[in-house]
């Protein structure tokens, strides 16, 4: 059963000399059909479909249209062109502090994303004691939020997503903050999630890190498809030689 299907989505920023002119030499431009804008298509014709317990792997340099990507299959961007199918709750970590109050405590951050994910403070009360301890943080939950280090919040925001078991987690080199110790944890996590049914979506630098979790891949350049498939050994292998040959 198709959990996440993508049909051609294509991505566009629109960009001018708005902000640089001001409202009334934009007007007067407008009339004079002297304003000029540019188009940046982030993604083109992007098509892949996931089934229930993938794990998809996205690769690609920086400038590829991964983040991007990621925004509208969470539903936070609309695409310019094609549909996004989705089936279930969706749960992204984008960035590491989206959603957290540096003033705030652990412990209240963790019920603001969790209500941010959509679930009821009954649920968080159930679950929190799981959360916190799964991060490691048993002993800072009534510390600010600001206090803790970059690994401190991947652990906690990795902790809230993947304990609550939504249909579709997304994580954006959300895994390469923190210890071994940790990353081990999580991948391990990771992978009992996908036995139980969640279809992730990892983007990652990280080849190997690809390569032990995924079981779908994704290879983007400069917003192409290049190649999506389950021969994640292959696929890797020649992303590999194209970043060998961009070094050389």
């Amino acid at each position: 059963m198709a959990v996440l299907e993508l049909h051609n989505v294509s991505i566009r920023y629109i960009t001018g000399d708005f902000k640089d002119i001001g409202l009334k030499e934009y007007v007067m431009r407008k009339l004079k059909r002297d304003y000029h804008i540019k188009e940046f298509w982030a993604d083109r014709d992007i098509n892949f479909t996931l089934e229930k317990g993938d794990m998809l792997g996205i690769i690609g340099a920086n400038g590829a249209g991964k983040s991007t990507l990621l925004k509208v299959i969470s539903g936070i961007m609309e695409p310019t062109m094609g549909s996004v199918k989705r089936s279930g709750s969706v749960a992204a970590l984008l960035e590491l502090t989206s959603g957290f109050d540096g003033e705030l405590t652990v412990k209240e951050n963790a019920y603001l994303r969790g209500a941010m994910l959509g679930y009821t403070r009954r649920f968080m009360d159930e679950t929190f004691d799981q959360i916190i301890e799964f991060a490691e943080l048993k002993e800072f939950q009534d510390r600010p939020f600001k206090q803790l280090s970059s690994g401190m919040k991947s652990r906690l925001a990795f902790s809230i997503a993947s304990l609550v078991k939504p249909d579709i987690l997304i994580l954006d080199e959300v895994l390469s903050v923190g210890d071994g110790a940790f990353k081990a944890k999580s991948e391990a996590k990771m992978q009992e999630m996908m036995g139980g049914g969640t279809t992730t979506i990892l983007v990652s630098h990280s080849l190997e890190q690809i390569r032990n979790l995924s079981s779908k891949i994704l290879w983007l350049d400069k917003g192409r498809q290049i190649e999506f498939g389950g021969d994640v050994e292959r696929i890797c292998a020649r992303y590999q030689e194209f970043l060998d040959r961009k070094t050389r």
